[in-house]
């Protein structure tokens, strides 16, 4: 692979400092596998695809779609998630991973430090996910965040 040009490195540097974070979920599939898995057709296909990018729902590209925080808005997921951060006992902890691993959540993490898990979530699920937290035997405490807006 040939390194990049002056200018290339230049333009690359100018969309990521003048660009905006955002939250999306790329899909990397061939039109015609979407279109099977849709049972449409792969004309049909490309008529949704294209009202829903008019709309800023999805962008396209060669061998991928994004759905966009407005598409994500459509779906009710939210950009901006909120955190839950457990501190776990130690003896509960296999027991404690699985029974997280049931509830309605975006990703969890066992972490090192003062805590032992971090579960991301909807801000809309945060409530229904604190009450089933609530329930878990072995859960020491948590402690929630929820976020307000994308920095970077």
């Amino acid at each position: 692979m040939e390194p990049l040009t002056k200018r290339s490195i230049q333009l690359l540097k100018t969309l990521y400092e003048k660009g905006r974070s955002t939250s999306t979920y790329t899909l990397r599939v061939k039109q015609d596998e979407l279109s099977n898995q849709l049972g449409i057709s792969r004309q049909a296909l490309n008529v949704h695809l294209r009202k829903l990018k008019i709309r800023g729902y999805i962008r396209t590209g060669r061998g991928f779609i994004d759905v966009t925080d407005k598409g994500l808005g459509a779906l009710g997921v939210s950009s901006t998630p909120a955190f839950i951060l457990l501190k776990i006992s130690p003896i509960k902890r296999i027991q404690v991973y699985e029974q997280v691993r049931q509830l309605a959540i975006s990703r969890a993490f066992r972490i090192a430090g003062d805590v032992d898990a971090l579960i991301m979530i909807e801000r809309e699920n945060l409530d229904d996910v604190l009450k089933k937290l609530y329930n878990i035997d072995g859960i020491e405490g948590t402690r929630s965040y929820v976020t307000i807006e994308v920095i970077k």
